[in-house]
Order: structure tokens, then sequence, then C-alpha cells
């Protein structure tokens, strides 16, 4: 009789822990923009490609 009621009140103590805390926030991103240096690249590879197409050009005529 006393281990039935010692089982039974088992799950109220275990409910009566209370929950664990949540972990911690992750630190905020850094504000860098991600389209920095965009403009600069393309200009190099619009200069890069005229520069191979006038390379290839010249080697064929």
């Amino acid at each position: 009789m006393l281990a039935s009621i010692l089982f039974f009140f088992v799950g109220f103590m275990s409910m009566a822990q209370g929950a664990t805390p949540p972990p911690p926030m992750p630190p905020p991103p850094p504000g860098l923009p991600i389209d920095g240096g965009i403009a600069l690249l393309f200009l190099f590879a619009l200069g890069f490609g005229i520069y191979k197409a006038h390379k290839i050009s010249k080697k064929i005529a």
C-alpha cells in the first residue's frame, strides 16, 4: 500500500521541479553591408572581359 502511494506521488514531485532556464541569446550579427564592393567587382569583371575579348580577337586575326 505504501509503495503504491509513493509511486502515485512521484509524478507530482517530478512536475514540481520546474523547467530549466532557456539558453542565452546569441550575440547580434555585425552591422556590415553585404554589397560593399559589388560595383567595383562588376567594373573589374567588365574590364577583364573586354581585355580577354580583345586579346582573343588579336590572336585570331
